[in-house]
């Protein structure tokens, strides 16, 4: 059972207002857009809400209060905007943990350990499934599609950071580590270079110009 309705965040706010970060933020944002066109920054403005409410509550999540308050902003319907919160997976409708712990199941990472990285941030966290968040609030897990990042698989997703090449102890590392209010550095979690091939290339090795496929005849 999901322990999100523990957590102080939870209740639905009686009123949303932006506060400056926001407003900073939403001008560059409008700026891009013709006024009559402004409606088009509604995935932009739903983002500038979840990280404000992450700021504010240590929860970034999109209550429906400030889903109005951007269709006031962009002068459009709020159903619009409520259809686009709700299309999204990046957009979180409830109340989240402290740290959103996105796991990719897709076939790269599942075929690269993504079992073992669920297995270890359920143990870790004391979630029993997707979809809940941790009883002291601090984690929520959710199942995510591809991530774009297959090269590194399997990945595992924090808040907005991609950790990469991930395993069980790994997982079990990280999560520690963000437990002791630390953020490990994102990306590969092995000795390589962003998605270079593990132990170095292995093609293309000749860097001297020869065995392009190309030959002189003359």
């Amino acid at each position: 059972m999901s322990a999100q309705s523990n957590t102080p965040h939870d209740a639905e706010p009686a009123e949303f207002a932006f506060d400056a970060e926001s407003e900073r933020q939403i001008a560059q944002i409008l700026a891009k857009y013709p006024p009559e066109r402004k409606a088009s920054g509604v995935i932009p403005l739903l983002y500038v809400v979840q990280k404000q409410m992450g700021r504010q509550t240590g929860s970034a999540w999109v209550p429906r209060v400030a889903m109005d308050a951007v269709a006031e902003r962009l002068e459009m319907a709020p159903i619009r905007v409520y259809e686009v919160a709700t299309f999204y997976l990046m957009f979180n409708t409830k109340p989240i943990g402290k740290y959103h712990l996105q796991v990719c199941t897709t076939t790269s990472c599942w075929l690269r350990g993504s079992d073992d990285v669920t297995a270890a941030c359920k143990a870790a966290t004391g979630i029993g499934a997707f979809g809940e968040t941790s009883a002291d609030g601090m984690f929520t897990m959710t199942e995510v599609e591809c991530l774009g990042a297959c090269a590194n698989a399997p990945i595992l997703q924090v808040d907005d950071d991609y950790y990469e090449d991930m395993d069980g102890p790994r997982t079990t590392e990280l999560i520690a580590a963000l437990r002791r209010g630390e953020r490990p550095k994102p990306g590969p979690t092995i000795d390589r270079m962003d998605s270079a091939p593990v132990g170095g290339r292995k093609t293309l090795l000749d860097t001297a110009g020869q065995g392009t496929g190309t030959q002189d005849n003359g």
